[in-house]
């Protein structure tokens, strides 16, 4: 398999040097940090992330201080509350985006949160001691107890709440490709992820860089 430094290299010569390229490279939170946060923002980017998976981001972003309001700032202990008319009601509310599946996805993404929480005391705690050398692992029980937290939405979440984690898009599946990986475009089997999660584990012993920061420079190194 190519060695990292290689990648990087590629992606230093892109970006305008290693300077350039270092900012352009995600803020990774400890576990400590994450531990600390409240899992209404846990809920919070779920419900973001889900609702910008297959739409228009921008269109999410915009609505995202009425979906703030409408939910109440997402504590999970009241979203498990809701009654199915106060459901249907918000289903209907043009403040936000009204896609019913989506919508009911919360209360279950609530129900999955608070059950973590109960048992590892906080759902950021849970996400702070997940081993980066089985990301695989995390996103396989996102997507098995939560909803709709598949494939890229879950690892969104994890990335944009700090946890220190690749993203398989489209570029890093061709860089991974590149580096010698048997895997397809789109990587969804275990063996395939698998194989994802041995290389990164591979280039973060060779360059002791965060598993983010190694994502992020592979999807930058491609021409």
């Amino acid at each position: 398999m190519e060695k990292f430094e290689q990648i990087y290299q590629r992606a230093s010569e892109r970006k305008g040097g290693e300077t350039a390229l270092k900012r352009l490279l995600p803020k990774v939170r400890g576990a400590r940090a994450l531990g600390n946060t409240g899992d209404d923002r846990y809920l919070a980017e779920m419900t973001r992330c889900v609702f910008q998976a297959g739409f228009v981001w921008r269109v999410v972003n915009n609505k995202w201080d009425d979906f703030e309001d409408v939910f109440f700032g997402f504590p999970p202990e009241k979203i498990v509350m809701l009654s199915p008319d106060q459901i249907d009601r918000i289903c209907q509310n043009p403040r936000i985006i009204r896609n019913r599946q989506k919508v009911l996805s919360i209360q279950h993404n609530a129900r999955f949160l608070l059950d973590v929480a109960r048992e590892h005391g906080g759902f950021g705690k849970f996400i702070g001691r997940w081993p980066a050398a089985d990301l695989i692992g995390l996103f396989a029980y996102l997507k098995k107890f939560g909803s709709r937290l598949g494939g890229m939405t879950g690892q969104r979440v994890l990335r944009n709440m700090g946890k220190d984690t690749f993203v398989i898009t489209a570029d890093v599946g061709r860089c991974l490709q590149r580096a010698g990986l048997d895997i397809s475009s789109n990587p969804v089997s275990k063996r395939e992820l698998t194989l994802v999660q041995q290389a990164f584990n591979t280039w973060h012993e060779q360059s002791a860089l965060p598993y983010s920061h190694i994502s992020r420079i592979c999807a930058y190194s491609l021409e």
